[in-house]
């Protein structure tokens, strides 16, 4: 910009233009101030010259990233940083708000990035009276200082590693933090009588601030109920022991910020018990804060707001979460509070939050010691009684608003209800029992009235029915869940029975008469899932070996009303809920998602599934698979249901281990692979073709997910190969360019090729191995030179990323599941091994590595595959050209550097195999030395700095980051160390002079320590004692 007027005339227009491009335009000319360090002082120029305001917020925002990206030198941090309180002392007052609030944003930043590196950053609080001693407008600036650096302290989105983070964070925690909330104290001391001024506000922000501050370090959700209590340090012990601190909190809940106030008063309701001086000053401060909220439940204050409603039944909740039972009850208000929360609770009706108190609350009474009543007895059944009715209620007003989200939709919602409301029934449950059983006959003897209809004349209203049906069967299930944990004793088993067994006869009517008519309605389907879910916790308490001879009571009660006296029985009902189902709902994704999983659940156990078998339903199931039978497998839109669904299939297949079970059960897929297989090549790329063979390869990839062992794999093997194998080729050729039909075939392969449980262990004369290995290079090489030569899509990932990363997981399995003797294809000059390595890499490399990198699944491949490769056939890969070979091993910097530790730890394996191999063959290697070790000591000295920066990317991932996987990080760092001493030497001053001088010696004595007893071997006991060495070098250098 030629002068300061045109540079304030191009910011009017970057941030109120309403043209698009003549904004981008703009931002395009000025992100040099952002971007480029030699523009910081032309950025106070700004701030010393210009009048706009928004040429000041362009010099303020530039600031920010300029000392959030960029390593700035540490006097001119402390510049910044002296400038900016100077500057807001004299000009903030006359500021626009958004430029105070960009300058504070500012200057807390510069503050924290330098709070370890001068004493001068930590003066801010002492710098920050200067405001709060003045006039209100500088009173305002420097509680707006202290809240932005409260949240900055606390924030972890600032570019730092974690540890650093950490440190800062704690060192503020211990320095200054308890100093700021004591002057939050004294402002809201200061402005009480200012009522609904912004120095309330902020005062109050500021106190919650501090309350708020992630005093441990775990990140926690406060405002989740798993969080135990909130870790205030010991020296704030007298100010929370201090009944003024409460009292200023209720004070200000009466004001304009009550939602603030009790938000802070959450927060006092959840310290940790530990920080009170004895039990006496604890029940004190309890008393205190039932007192308040009873104040507030008697006089009704502020709870028709509902931000305050939602925040006090939290503060309500936190009594029992912090407290005991008995130390509620021994407070001399006990009975009027309890009464008044029970009042509360009855009428909130909809907020289900309070059940987690009254469910703390009843969980706790068997561990009373004393008489005195609480009364618990008297509102439990009614708070029940009238939750559920307020559940109702709920169903009548979704009806008449559309748009509206049903109850039973929200899982993560019905999940939390329901966590707390089996403890409340059981701890009444025959009262609470009694009247669930009341409301379900009630509406069962509606809903099977409906069944005999005709026709249906009142849709809405048994849609209701429906819903509340629904509802009802979700808390059974969820009642029955908490017998798992040991809650429910036989006295309670009747109670059991009764509410199973009018669930089960429910089940009978609702594939009847007018009821079979309605499958697509949202309403049938919402009653069907419950009843899903029911199933699952029905198995888990009540079928098996020893729930049979644990439970006769409730299976007398099911054998007298239902006709089911055992296990065997039960399952036959769930079963034939589950075939009504399959084939019933080709049209609800949800229901026929849920109903394959509780199959595959049956399928998988154990005992169950040995049951399974014995019914007549699963033996048509499993000898009649096929559309006609079963209209989803007719539908596109359940093609990923078929794998779940020929899992669970051949699970009971594979449990009778009969060969001539398996080749009659496959009779159908023989038919649809001899139908493909026969198909002319001119009508091969037609829809029909697609979708079958698309059915085909999910059916088979569920088969082949079945084959657990040696001999049910032996089976599947023998039956595919190699009569249905050049369908599988076929298929790759005529569809390479259409991701629908590549992609379960590739990942059938992926399954066929991975050898878990070691199924893939061949007899020792059989070549089976090696047969299957050059089958998949056929099938990697065919899609890869295709896919290799089609132009490019807008959607990359699905188009072309997706099959190649399944590619590399076939070829990681195959080459990690020891199997194949893969000498055996350069022995006798078989290319299979080399063509599709070949093709593999060449795939890679038509990928940017910032692609790899950006797609998980694909990153997780790629380094996968590189760790085979640098473990195993270091020899393929050595002879590459230079600047390819540099490029694997180079990105595997990229990969250490990953927040998922399984990919970190990979790559730090290959690292590993890499520089093990050059130490070995290489630095104490004899010659003459191998092809590879010759091709791998041309690449090194070609790419000199190759190996130094991972070495010091490991360095600095082990001394300023967190990271689990350090154990795997130091093989690689000792095998890099052993290369050269040289190259060590060059690391170590290279990390030692990115730190400042006080660090630099510290880290040198670490340094020194962390070679010592460390011989030039890579023997495991050497790589241990450098294992140890190193979690002491690290240990010793985070803890100062």
């Amino acid at each position: 910009m030629e002068s300061l007027a045109q540079l304030e005339a191009a910011c009017e227009t970057l941030y109120n233009s309403q043209n698009s491009a003549e904004r981008a335009q703009v931002e395009s000319a000025l992100k040099c101030f952002s971007e480029n360090t030699d523009y910081i002082m032309q950025c106070q120029f700004i701030l010393d010259n210009a009048s706009s305001s928004y040429a000041l917020m362009l010099a303020s925002s530039s600031l920010l990233k300029q000392v959030t990206e960029h390593s700035l030198p540490l006097q001119l941090r402390l510049d910044i940083r002296n400038y900016l309180m100077n500057y807001l002392d004299k000009r903030g007052p006359d500021l626009e708000h958004f430029v105070v609030v960009s300058l504070i944003q500012l200057f807390c930043r510069v503050t924290k990035l330098g709070w370890v590196d001068d004493d001068g950053f930590r003066e801010v609080v002492k710098g920050d009276m200067n405001f709060l001693s003045q006039a209100p407008r500088h009173y305002a600036i420097g509680l707006m200082i202290l809240n932005q650096l409260v949240s900055e302290m606390n924030e972890c989105k600032t570019g730092l590693p974690a540890i650093m983070q950490r440190k800062i964070a704690s060192n503020f925690r211990d320095e200054s933090l308890f100093q700021i909330f004591k002057i939050s104290l004294t402002s809201l001391n200061q402005v009480k009588n200012d009522v609904g001024s912004k120095l309330q506000e902020l005062s109050l922000s500021l106190s919650l601030k501090c309350l708020s501050f992630d005093f441990m370090g775990t990140s926690y959700d406060e405002s989740s109920d798993e969080i135990g209590s909130i870790q205030v340090p010991m020296p704030w012990r007298p100010v929370m022991e201090d009944p003024l601190t409460l009292q200023i909190f209720f004070g200000y809940y009466e004001n304009y910020f009550s939602k603030e106030a009790l938000e802070c008063l959450v927060r006092m309701a959840s310290i940790r018990r530990s920080l009170f001086t004895d039990d006496l000053t604890r029940k004190k401060f309890l008393a205190q804060l039932m007192a308040g909220t009873k104040e507030i439940l008697q006089r009704e204050i502020g709870l028709a707001d509902h931000d305050n409603y939602h925040v006090f039944c939290r503060l309500l909740g936190r009594f029992k979460l912090n407290y005991q039972l008995s130390e509620l009850i021994s407070d001399e208000s006990f009975s009027d509070w309890m009464h008044l929360v029970a009042e509360f609770t009855l009428k909130s009706l909809q907020l289900w939050q309070l059940l987690g108190l009254w469910s703390r609350l009843v969980s706790s009474v068997r561990y009373l010691k004393t008489d005195s009543p609480n009364n618990l007895h008297e509102y439990v059944p009614k708070i029940i009684e009238v939750f559920i009715s307020s559940r109702f209620d709920s169903f009548l007003s979704k009806v008449s608003d559309e748009l509206s989200e049903d109850p039973v939709d929200n899982v993560e919602l019905l999940q939390d209800q329901l966590d707390f409301f089996p403890h409340l029934c059981r701890f009444q449950y025959e009262s609470c029992g009694a009247y669930i059983i009341n409301i379900m006959e009630a509406l069962m003897h509606t809903y099977m009235g409906a069944a005999s209809l005709k026709t249906l004349t009142y849709g809405n209203e048994l849609s209701i029915i429906e819903g509340k049906l629904a509802w009802i069967v979700h808390i059974v299930a969820a009642i029955l869940r908490t017998n798992q944990t040991g809650t429910s004793g036989e006295s309670q088993e009747i109670f059991d029975a009764e509410l199973s067994a009018r669930v089960l006869q429910l089940i009978n009517v609702m594939d009847t008469g007018l009821h079979s008519q309605r499958y697509g309605e949202l309403s049938k389907q919402r009653l069907d899932r419950a009843i899903l879910i029911f199933f699952q916790l029905l198995k888990k308490s009540y079928i098996g070996d020893q729930a049979i001879h644990s439970s006769k009571q409730f299976y007398d009660l099911l054998s007298k009303s239902l006709g089911i006296h055992d296990h065997l029985m039960l399952l036959n009902s769930i079963v034939g809920k589950i075939a009504i189902n399959l084939k019933s709902y080709a049209e609800s994704e949800e229901v026929m998602n849920e109903t394959l999983s509780l199959f595959l659940e049956l399928a998988s156990g154990y005992m169950t599934g040995k049951l399974l078998l014995k019914l007549e339903r699963i033996e048509f199931i499993i000898t009649h698979h096929k559309g006609e039978n079963f209209p989803f497998l007719e539908d596109y839109r359940h093609s990923r249901n078929r794998t779940t669904f020929y899992y669970a299939i051949g699970l009971l297949i594979f449990m009778e281990d009969s060969i001539l079970k398996f080749k009659s059960s496959m009779d159908g897929l023989l038919q649809v692979s001899v139908r493909l297989e026969s198909t002319p090549d001119a009508i091969f790329r037609s829809d029909t073709v697609k979708y079958e063979l698309i059915g085909l390869m999910r059916d088979l990839r569920g088969i082949a997910m079945a084959t657990n062992s040696r001999r049910t794999y032996g089976f599947f093997f023998d039956w595919l190969y190699p009569a249905h194998m050049p369908i599988l080729l076929r298929g790759i050729a005529y569809w390479t360019d259409t991701p629908e039909v590549t992609t379960p075939l590739l990942k059938f392969i992926a399954e066929l090729v991975l050898n878990k449980s070691q199924r893939l262990t061949f007899h020792a004369s059989s070549a089976n191995g090696i047969l299957l290995f050059r089958e998949v290079s056929k099938i990697i090489v065919a899609y890869g030179s295709r896919i290799l030569s089609l132009s490019n899509q807008a959607d990359m990932y699905t188009f072309k990323y997706k099959g190649i990363w399944i590619c590399l997981t076939i070829l990681t399995r195959a080459m990690a599941g020891n199997y194949v003797n893969f000498g055996v294809f350069e022995l006798y000059g078989d290319r299979a091994l080399v063509d599709a390595l070949d093709i593999a890499l060449k795939m890679t490399l038509s990928i940017p590595l910032s692609d790899i990198l950006a797609f998980q699944k694909l990153m997780v491949a790629y380094f996968a595959f590189l760790e085979v490769l640098l473990s195993n056939h270091l020899g393929f890969i050595s002879n590459l050209d230079t600047s390819t070979f540099t490029y694997f091993v180079g990105s595997l910097g990229g990969g250490l550097k990953s927040l998922n530790a399984n990919v970190s730890t990979q790559c730090a394996s290959a690292v590993d195999s890499l520089a093990s191999f050059y130490f070995i063959h290489i630095t104490v290697g004899e010659s003459p030395a191998s092809t590879t070790a010759l091709n791998l000591a041309r690449h090194i000295s070609d790419c000199p700095g190759l190996l130094p920066e991972i070495l010091k990317t490991l360095f600095e991932m082990i001394l300023f980051e967190d990271c689990g996987n350090q154990w795997s990080l130091s093989r690689a760092m000792l095998s890099l160390i052993l290369i050269s001493e040289e190259m060590f030497a060059n690391v170590k001053a290279s990390v030692l002079a990115s730190q400042r001088a006080g660090q630099q010696q510290r880290l040198s004595l670490g340094f020194e320590k962390l070679m010592a007893d460390i011989s030039r071997s890579v023997d495991s006991k050497n790589r241990e004692r450098f294992s140890h060495n190193l979690t002491r070098f690290r240990n010793e250098f985070r803890s100062k």
